[in-house]
């Protein structure tokens, strides 16, 4: 099995567990930030709903708009993060990307119809400038530049899907983290303020996130150990300088 197994995913049912591991990311970073969480939907009422298979038009309208976020949100993910990496790694995936991002836009179709539900743009290189030039000119390793594509589309990522899900997320804190964060990982910058530290270990538990797709759909995929392991040791790294 490997990654393209994914790509046999098509129906509602098999992407029930892909939308509980990330509402239960989401519901992690924001109670290790401390945000307002009253309004967060229900999500376990959506995860049931997808698995038995009931219409969109049956559930809350709020559950709805959470599903389609998240959904919508992973399939355009994956295209602006290899843009940060280097050219041979963006061309081997272009292909399993783009069609990963037609099975999820199809899937996340019923539960955003009438709702309006945004679909998010995230960063390319040509937006992050550092000192005049995209952030991930400054760096030579694959590892380095994998952290900061992460640093950088993980928390985009959390925030759409977040606020699409009833969380309210402090926007000056997400403007200071992008700044810290595009400094700080391409070498212009000693270290990140705590608060923003907080934030990108728990934004990097996305670790979890890939450990938990490659068990529950049966991947043994080399390619997920890889991107586990970067985001490990990086959140690890994280939390053990907020220790000290």
């Amino acid at each position: 099995m490997s990654v393209l197994s994914l790509l046999r995913l098509r129906t509602a049912a098999d992407f029930a567990d892909w939308y509980r591991i990330g509402a239960e990311y989401v519901e992690y970073v924001a109670d290790e930030m401390g945000f307002d969480t009253t309004d967060f939907v229900a999500y376990e009422t959506g995860v049931d709903a997808m698995r038995s298979g009931r219409p969109p038009n049956e559930l809350d309208p709020a559950i709805c708009r959470s599903i389609a976020a998240d959904l919508l949100a992973d399939a355009v993910f994956s295209e602006p993060f290899c843009e940060w990496l280097p050219v041979w790694y963006e061309l081997s995936l272009l292909g399993p990307v783009r069609y990963g991002e037609y099975r999820l836009r199809r899937v996340a179709a019923p539960y955003s119809r009438d709702l309006a539900v945004s679909v998010p743009r995230f960063s390319s290189p040509g937006d992050a400038l550092v000192d005049g030039r995209p952030a991930p000119s400054h760096l030579s390793g694959f590892r380095e530049r994998f952290v900061l594509a992460d640093a950088i589309l993980h928390l985009e990522w959390f925030v759409h899907v977040a606020r699409e899900s009833g969380i309210s997320v402090p926007q000056a804190l997400v403007e200071r983290t992008h700044e810290e964060s595009l400094a700080y990982y391409t070498g212009h910058r000693e270290s990140l303020s705590p608060r923003v530290r907080r934030f990108q270990a728990a934004l990097f538990a996305d670790d979890e996130w890939v450990r938990e797709i490659d068990a529950v759909y049966g991947l043994n995929s080399a390619l997920f150990g890889v991107w586990e392991r970067f985001l490990r040791k990086e959140r690890q790294r994280l939390e053990r300088a907020a220790r000290e």
